[in-house]
């Protein structure tokens, strides 16, 4: 462990010993890679800004995450900004990194802060990265006037500050005031104390339900399949065209293949329907439709 401590601080150390790129080299290095893809110019514009990478991975220690993850995911961000970098629009590199580089950082904490996703929209991140300090501004406001905020001023409070929705607050002050617990861990410390996952209510069907209901199913398929077989062959065709097929025939086009009117199709395909159903409840089957 304080081996790799001890790397991660020659990398910082070696990082923020790198040049400092003026905007006329900057420009030329990311030209020479959207051009020429020239690898060399690349490694270069990107040790350069290693310095930024971890700077920002820094302001992200307190999300209780690996600094050497941040820093990496830091790096990770930072090249997909060279990657993408158009030198021709006008800002400097350091300025269209930032934001790639942020983006990065963030995504990868909402990812591995929680086995539960987090956020996932624009104003649930905002929450997520502004939440902690809000509350504690609130909270010193609070406590200069003597006062105690409740759970639902604090969260009208919260949503007003960032202007989000108070029901987005609300979800994530809840979802931040504690750590994940597992679901097998044991609701108390007795020996025969049971873990929560069995207080989960399971809405599936009974075991006996779900074996009746196949058998029955079964039954219904087989008889609908011996049904079908005893019809004349055309109107048995129309059926399977009409219904069966995973692009269903319409009934001019049928008409069309059958030689017959549309409406001389409808007519065939209903006393079929009929008769399938006639056919069906006589074996003892229950359906309200045979096809």
């Amino acid at each position: 462990m304080q081996e790799f401590q001890d790397s991660t601080r020659r990398y910082i150390r070696n990082t923020m010993a790198k040049e400092m790129l003026d905007a006329e080299t900057e420009h030329a290095l990311a030209l020479a890679w959207r051009d020429d893809r020239d690898e060399a110019a690349l490694h270069r514009l990107i040790a350069a800004y290693g310095r930024l990478a971890v700077s920002m991975a820094g302001r992200f220690r307190r999300h209780a995450i690996p600094y050497e993850d941040l820093v990496q995911q830091a790096n990770l961000g930072l090249m997909r900004a060279a990657e993408k970098y158009d030198p021709d629009n006008g800002a400097r590199f350091s300025t269209y990194a930032r934001w790639w580089i942020k983006a990065s950082m963030q995504d990868y904490v909402m990812r591995n802060i929680s086995v539960v996703r987090t956020a996932t929209s624009a104003a649930q991140k905002k929450l997520f990265f502004n939440l902690r300090r809000v509350q504690a501004e609130l909270e010193r406001e609070s406590a200069n006037r003597s006062e105690a905020m409740t759970h639902e001023e604090m969260s009208a409070s919260v949503a007003r500050e960032l202007d989000v929705p108070r029901a987005d607050a609300d979800v994530m002050i809840g979802r931040l005031s504690g750590p994940d617990l597992s679901l097998n861990a044991p609701q108390s410390d007795g020996a025969e104390s049971r873990e929560w996952v069995e207080l989960l209510a399971d809405d599936a069907a009974p075991t006996e339900d779900r074996v009746l209901g196949g058998m029955e199913s079964a039954r219904r398929r087989a008889a609908l399949a011996r049904a079908l077989m005893t019809l004349p062959e055309r109107e048995r065709r129309i059926l399977v065209e009409r219904h069966l097929s995973d692009d269903p025939s319409t009934l001019t086009r049928l008409g069309e293949a059958l030689g017959i009117s549309k409406e001389r199709v409808r007519q065939l395909e209903e006393r079929a329907l009929a008769r399938m159903r006639k056919s069906v409840t006589e074996a003892g089957v229950t359906t309200s439709r045979a096809a």
